[in-house]
């Protein structure tokens, strides 16, 4: 560490110098960590979370006050940023675009905690081809009656299937209940693509086990299941990077596993103070991923075979995105079954 003074404090972080203000400032109440142990948490993990964010553009969910403070979502990079850091642009489902910052070693990563970045939400693509992803993410959000057990023997499943599709899948924890699956695909595939071919996932691991897992978009069709959010792989929709500190009063971190570890771990197993021991340990359990991309191929094939003999087309996308062809009303059913009854009485 460099040199300090009363509001501030430098930080040697791989040869840079990144100033932290109020170190001292609690971020995480119930566990009395301040900024100065996030930053510091940051590098004991530095390489693990470079690794997940390199090239990528990223969003930074930011708790300038800490978890019990207001918070919000950078998008664009903030005007102050380094000529160090790289950015990347992307393209909005409006067709607005944003230049957002692409953190590529460890000292952009502090930097941005430094604003009160939490959680880091990196774009499924690289900075040098942002229309083609390169992951394809699959997030199982244990829905009301559920719990994380229930996701992880659902990602068991999910393991099976993709080792049927040749997909090599590398699982996480969210940090909360939930579990997340990373598939590492060649860059080939438009983000239409990518996300029809997640649906074809979820539609697949919803056969199999009808009483446990949905893909139903509307809440109130899902039952107690595990949900596959397919709208994850959507344009603009990221998922929180490997590392990443939530927004939790335990300050818990989103944590790379084998898929070996998966049954036995525990969400509360890691966070801010337990996760630089194991990665001190164990290093980066996803430390390869990159280098060995899938193909959709055969996933694409079951998209179209749901489709030409079951007649099971697109599904909704998120609001706040363009229609798209072929895609079904957006409609809630409760909705759509009320207006129908309105319509009759009115025309009776």
């Amino acid at each position: 560490m460099g040199g300090a003074s009363r509001n501030a404090l430098d930080l040697d972080v791989g040869g840079r110098t990144v100033r932290l203000s109020h170190p001292d400032r609690v971020y995480f109440p119930e566990r009395g960590f301040t900024k100065l142990d996030l930053a510091r948490y940051y590098i004991a993990v530095g390489d693990g979370i470079v690794r997940a964010l390199r090239e990528r553009p990223t969003t930074l969910e930011r708790y300038p006050e800490g978890v019990t403070g207001e918070s919000f979502y950078q998008k664009r990079a903030p005007k102050n940023l380094p000529d160090w850091i790289p950015t990347g642009r992307i393209a909005f489902p409006s067709g607005r675009f944003a230049d957002e910052i692409c953190p590529d070693e460890p000292a952009a990563v502090v930097w941005a905690a430094n604003l009160g970045c939490l959680t880091f939400h990196p774009w499924p693509v690289r900075r040098g081809d942002t229309e083609h992803p390169d992951e394809l993410r699959i997030d199982l959000d244990p829905q009301p009656g559920t719990d994380y057990t229930d996701a992880v023997r659902a990602a068991g499943e999910l393991h099976e299937l993709l080792d049927e599709l040749g997909l090599c899948g590398w699982p996480k924890t969210s940090g909360g209940r939930g579990v997340h699956v990373f598939v590492p695909i060649v860059p080939e595939w438009t983000f239409p693509q990518v996300r029809r071919a997640a649906i074809a996932i979820g539609r697949e691991l919803e056969r199999r086990a009808p009483e446990r897992v949905t893909t139903a978009w509307w809440k109130e069709e899902r039952g107690e299941k595990i949900f596959v959010d397919y709208n994850q792989t959507a344009r603009d929709r990221t998922i929180a990077s490997a590392y990443s500190v939530r927004p939790r009063p335990r300050a818990p971190v989103s944590a790379p596993l084998r898929w070996a570890e998966l049954p036995d771990a525990r969400p509360e197993d890691f966070d801010l103070a337990t996760m630089p021991g194991r990665f001190a340990e164990a290093g980066d359990v996803h430390a390869g991923m990159a280098d060995r991309p899938c193909r959709l191929d055969a996933v694409l094939e079951l998209a179209e075979r749901d489709e030409r003999d079951h007649g099971l087309g697109d599904l909704p996308y998120p609001p706040d995105h363009p229609k798209a062809a072929g895609e079904p009303k957006r409609v809630q059913p409760s909705r759509a079954k009320d207006r129908g009854v309105r319509r009759g009485r009115t025309s009776g």
